[in-house]
């Protein structure tokens, strides 16, 4: 039976979840009224003063270069599953672009009548610059590879919002170790910059891969190890679980003379979700093709001419056809409509579109109730 995400009267907290035949009972009675967030999670919000009193939920991140994997795991239940598409790719291929263009800026700067020995070197020369002094010692300042650093603030940006639905107070965060001297590793940056973000939720451990693998085995999660970028559970949200898991079960002395796992845990079905950034061109004053005459086209940018931004959920009409969807972009009369995978739907007049949700950043899909061969383990 999945659980439903209690909130507090006065908004601030997140209390332990409910059963949905109490949720419903409390909507009925008017003790609780149904809110929304922004990862597509049904909550309701309480009327009324209640009891604090909570158990231990724990969240369990698998990270990835491309996919990171999260489940959400108490004693009695699993909570929520999640499969997040990382912008690591895209984010390298922008940043190749604005490398790009910024060498060519610099290199219509350059007066190529005058002699290249004759050619401006500092700011102070009166002729055309040849090269620009450094605005600030960029080789001293400890700095995380930009593609790495948008994955990483993609996984606490849904940590974030996951602590307003359920009331965690431990993480536990898969890590990678490499062999030799790899300090210098943007992979170990990152992973080091993101272990003391998240000290800010409560408690964080560590574990490694093959430790996760172990209490996989123990749980009878079945993974799959190809095709890494399938939307289902079995790809990384599983290791998600395996590693909320590991709050309530270890292996250890069973008795004087047996080692073995100890403790209990539950694994029940549970919402499997799909997040991704939506793919939103960021505003370009220069484009990568200067225009003739130096007027150069409106490009990228998150707001349209009809009050409505890109990345909204909104609901669109055409006739007898309705769907819902992201904005994605606009015209003068219209606006255009994309699905999940940013697929246009199409193109709709602006007077038969309805805001659903404004733009969290997020593209958030439920797929469906993640069924599979879950078993149940109590150990000793």
């Amino acid at each position: 039976m999945d659980r439903v995400a209690v909130l507090s009267k006065n908004g601030h907290r997140a209390l332990m979840p409910t059963k949905s035949s109490r949720a419903r009972r409390w909507l009925k009675e008017g003790k609780a009224v149904i809110v929304h967030n922004s990862l597509g999670i049904f909550q309701i919000q309480l009327t009324e003063d209640a009891g604090t009193e909570l158990q231990p939920i724990v969240i369990g991140v698998d990270p990835g270069k491309l996919y990171t994997g999260i489940g959400v795991q108490s004693a009695k239940f699993t909570l929520w599953l999640a499969h997040l598409e990382l912008p690591f790719e895209n984010v390298r291929k922008r940043m190749d672009n604005r490398r790009m263009m910024r060498r060519g800026r610099r290199g219509r700067r350059i007066n190529r009548k005058v002699a290249f020995n004759k050619r401006a070197q500092t700011l102070e020369d009166s002729l055309p610059l040849r090269y620009r002094q450094k605005r600030f010692n960029n080789r001293k300042q400890p700095k995380i590879v930009p593609s790495i650093k948008a994955n990483k603030k993609l996984e606490r940006g849904v940590l974030d919002r996951l602590s307003i639905v359920y009331p965690f107070s431990n993480v536990v965060y898969e890590v990678v170790k490499a062999r030799g001297d790899k300090g210098f590793s943007p992979v170990m940056i990152g992973q080091k910059w993101q272990l003391k973000e998240l000290e800010e939720f409560g408690v964080v451990k560590p574990l490694y891969g093959w430790e996760t693998a172990q209490i996989r085995t123990q749980l009878g999660l079945e993974k799959q190890k190809h095709s890494k970028g399938d939307q289902i559970p079995e790809t990384h949200a599983v290791d998600g679980i395996a590693l909320a898991c590991s709050h309530f079960i270890n292996y250890g002395i069973i008795s004087r003379n047996t080692m073995g796992w100890r403790g209990q845990v539950k694994l029940t079905p549970a919402p499997f979700t799909v997040i991704r950034r939506p793919p939103v061109s960021r505003r370009q004053l220069h484009l990568m093709v200067p225009a003739k005459g130096g007027v150069r086209r409106k490009y990228g940018g998150t707001v349209t001419r009809h009050g409505f931004r890109k990345g909204d959920y909104v609901e669109a009409t055409q006739g007898k056809r309705t769907v819902r969807g992201w904005v994605s972009g606009d015209t003068e009369t219209q606006i255009a409509v994309s699905d999940a995978n940013w697929k246009r739907l199409g193109q709709f007049s602006k007077n038969k579109i309805r805001l659903l949700q404004r733009s969290a950043g997020l593209i958030v899909t439920l797929v469906k109730t993640a069924r599979f061969p879950f078993r149940t383990e109590i150990f000793r």
